[in-house]
C-alpha cells in the first residue's frame, strides 16, 4: 500500500487536539499541506468534559495557574494593611465566582483553537479515533455516526488523564481528579489531597491559600524526579502556611456517610496503625496514565512500552511504523510539559513538509512547580549531577535571600532558597538551577537560555544583578555547599 501516496485523504492526520497535536497539524497547514485533526474528550468518571485544547488548557497549567493566582492575590491582601491599605481583614473568597471566570476564560482558548484551525483550512473532527490499518483510522461521533479517514502521515498526540486508584474501595465512585476540580460549580471544601506530584501539592496549595482546610496524604516522598533539598523546602513552606501533611501514610477506603461527607480510612506505615478522617472532597493525584486504550494502536502496528502503556519513538518521533508518528505525553520518556510538545509538533511537522532536519532537543527543558511558594528548575538535580559525575567533581552554590516585598508586612522568608549545581573544574559549566520563591517561572526563563547555551559560573558572576529584584540572587552565589559558610544573604551586597 506504500505506493499509494497521493491517493489519502489527507497528507497529515493528527489524533488529539492538545498543545502538541494543535501545534503540529498548524505548522504542516501552513507549510500548505492538507490536513486533520481528529479530537475527542472522554467525560471524566465524574462526568467533567471540555472542549478543544487538550490537558494544559482545559484541566492543566491554564486554570491551574489562574486558581494559583487567586491564592496569591489572598496573600497580597494580607499583606496590604503593612503597606497602608486599610482593608478589612479577613476578606472571603467567592469559589463560584472564581470558578466560572476561570471557566469562561478556557471556554474561549477553546473558541480560539477552533478558530485557528479553520483559518489554517485545517479539517476538525469532534470524533474519538481508533486504528483499522496503518494508514486509516475509523472516528467514532457522540451519536455513534462512523468516518473512515486516511492519511499519508499520522501523529498520535492523545496526551495522559490522570490515575484513578481503582484497587481502592470508593476511590472512583467518590473521588474526583484534576480532571474535575477546575471544573466544580461549588467549593470542594474540606479536602483531601491524595499524592505527592507537582499536581497534588500545586492543588493543595490553591486550595488552602482561598481559604480551605487542606491535607496531603503522601505514600513516600514529594516531587519524586525534582531536587530533593528543594523538594522539602517546598513542602516545608506548604506545611507552615497551612496545609496539613499525613505523611508514610495510604488509603484503603472511602465511604460516604449520611451527611454526604467522606470518611477516608487509610494505612499509617510509620506506626502500622490505621487512620480515619472526614472530608468534603477527596482529589486523586497519584499520576497519570497514557490515553491509548481506544486506539487499537496493535491494528496499526504500534509498540508501546509493556510497563507504562505510552508510545516507543526514536528520535525523530517516529513510531515503530515509520509514517506513524506520536508526541507529547503519550509518549515514553519524555517530559510532561506543553512547551515540549508544542516545539516537537512544529519540528516534526518541519522534518515532514518543511525539508528540515532539526531534532527537538529534551536536554535542560526549564518548567516551574507553581506551588504557594513557586520552585523554578533548569538543568540537573543535586543528587543527578553527583550520580552522573561523582560527588567530588561536583560544586553547589547557594543562598537563602529574602525577597524585598517580603520585608514591611514581616512575611517568613525561610524557605526562599536559591542553587546552582555547577562542574568543579574552572571555569566551572553550570549544570543545574534551582530556584524557590516568588515568580520562579519567570525567574528561570531567562536564565535557561543561558544554561542551553552553556554558561559558566564564571560568566554567571560576570552578569550584573538588576536591584533589588529575586532573580539577582543568581547572579550574587558566591557560597558553595564545600565552604561550609551560612548562605544566609544580607543587605545589598
Amino acid at each position: 500500500t506504500e505506493d499509494r501516496a497521493g491517493q489519502w485523504d489527507y497528507d497529515l492526520l493528527v489524533i488529539g487536539g492538545g498543545s502538541g497535536g494543535l501545534a503540529c497539524a498548524k505548522e504542516a497547514a501552513q507549510l500548505g499541506r492538507k490536513v486533520a485533526v481528529v479530537d475527542y474528550v472522554e467525560p471524566s468518571p465524574r462526568g467533567t468534559r471540555w472542549g478543544l485544547g487538550g490537558t494544559c488548557v482545559n484541566v492543566g497549567c491554564i486554570p491551574k495557574k489562574l486558581m494559583h493566582q487567586a491564592a496569591l492575590l489572598g496573600g497580597l491582601i494580607r499583606d496590604a494593611p503593612h503597606y497602608g491599605w486599610e482593608v478589612a481583614q479577613p476578606v472571603p473568597h467567592d469559589w463560584r465566582k472564581m470558578a466560572e471566570a476561570v471557566q469562561n476564560h478556557v471556554k474561549s482558548l477553546n473558541w480560539g483553537h477552533r478558530v485557528q484551525l479553520h483559518d489554517r483550512k485545517v479539517k476538525y473532527f469532534n470524533v474519538k479515533a481508533g486504528f483499522v490499518d496503518k494508514h486509516t483510522v475509523r472516528g467514532v461521533a457522540k451519536g455513534g455516526k462512523e468516518i473512515l479517514l486516511s492519511a499519508d502521515h499520522i501523529v498520535i498526540a492523545t496526551g495522559g488523564r490522570p490515575r484513578y486508584p481503582a484497587h481502592i474501595e470508593g476511590a472512583l465512585e467518590y473521588g474526583i481528579t484534576s480532571d474535575d476540580i477546575f471544573w466544580l460549580k461549588e467549593s470542594p471544601g474540606k479536602t483531601l489531597v491524595v499524592g505527592a506530584s507537582y499536581v497534588a501539592l500545586e492543588c493543595a496549595g490553591f486550595l488552602t491559600g482561598i481559604g480551605l482546610d487542606v491535607t496531603v496524604m503522601m505514600r513516600s516522598i514529594p516531587l519524586r524526579g525534582f531536587d530533593q533539598q528543594m523538594s522539602s523546602l517546598v513542602t516545608e513552606h506548604m506545611a507552615s502556611h497551612g496545609t496539613r501533611f499525613l505523611r508514610g501514610c495510604t488509603p484503603s477506603q472511602v465511604r460516604r456517610l449520611l451527611d454526604g461527607q467522606l470518611q477516608v480510612t487509610w494505612e499509617d506505615h510509620t506506626t502500622g496503625k490505621e487512620g480515619t478522617g472526614t472530608f468534603n472532597t477527596v482529589l486523586w493525584a497519584v499520576g497519570r496514565v497514557p490515553d491509548t486504550r481506544s486506539l487499537n494502536l496493535e491494528k496499526a502496528g504500534v509498540d508501546t512500552s509493556p510497563n507504562t502503556q505510552k508510545i516507543l519513538v526514536d528520535s525523530r518521533e517516529a513510531t515503530s511504523v515509520p509514517h506513524i508518528y506520536a508526541i507529547g505525553d503519550v509518549v515514553e520518556g519524555r517530559p510532561e510539559l506543553t512547551p515540549t510538545a508544542v516545539m516537537a509538533g512544529r519540528l516534526l511537522a518541519q522534518r515532514l513538509f518543511g525539508g528540515s532536519s532539526d531534532l527537538m532537543d529534551y536536554d535542560k527543558v526549564p518548567t516551574t512547580v507553581f506551588t504557594p511558594l513557586e520552585y523554578g528548575c533548569v538543568g540537573l538535580s543535586e543528587e543527578e549531577a553527583v550520580a552522573r559525575h561523582g560527588q567530588e567533581h561536583v560544586e553547589v552554590y547557594h543562598a537563602h535571600y529574602k525577597p524585598l516585598e517580603f520585608t514591611v508586612p514581616g512575611r517568613d522568608a525561610s524557605q526562599c532558597y536559591v542553587k546552582m549545581v555547577c562542574l568543579r573544574e574552572p571555569p566551572q559549566p553550570v549544570l543545574g538551577l534551582h530556584f524557590l520563591g516568588p515568580n520562579a517561572g519567570e525567574v528561570t526563563q531567562g536564565f535557561a537560555l543561558g544554561i542551553k547555551c552553556g554558561a559558566s559560573y564564571v560568566q554567571v558572576m560576570q552578569t550584573v544583578g538588576i536591584h533589588p529584584t529575586c532573580s539577582e540572587e543568581v547572579v550574587k552565589l558566591r557560597i558553595s555547599k564545600r565552604s561550609g559558610l551560612d548562605p544566609t544573604v544580607t543587605g545589598c551586597g
